[in-house]
């Protein structure tokens, strides 16, 4: 049977906001450093294959943009 509930379900429990907005700000991070990550990736992998750069050229492009990123995003 249906259980009787003295008020709506979605205001039975209380919220933890903190929890939450520290969850958020971990989503939005992530989602911002990884996108960096794939975007530099993808050049460097271009560089690579795409010109006479070689595989070191192409790993230093990725950690110079990597690095530049991260201090651009702070």
């Amino acid at each position: 049977m249906a259980e009787h509930h003295n008020g709506p379900v979605e205001l039975g429990a209380p919220m933890d906001y903190p929890e939450h907005e520290k969850t958020y700000n971990f989503f939005i991070n992530a989602t911002k450093y990884g996108t960096l990550f794939c975007v530099a990736l993808l050049v460097a992998m271009a560089a690579g294959f795409f010109t006479s750069a070689g595989f070191f050229s192409s790993l230093l492009l990725l950690i110079l943009i990597n690095v530049l990123g991260v201090i651009v995003l702070r």
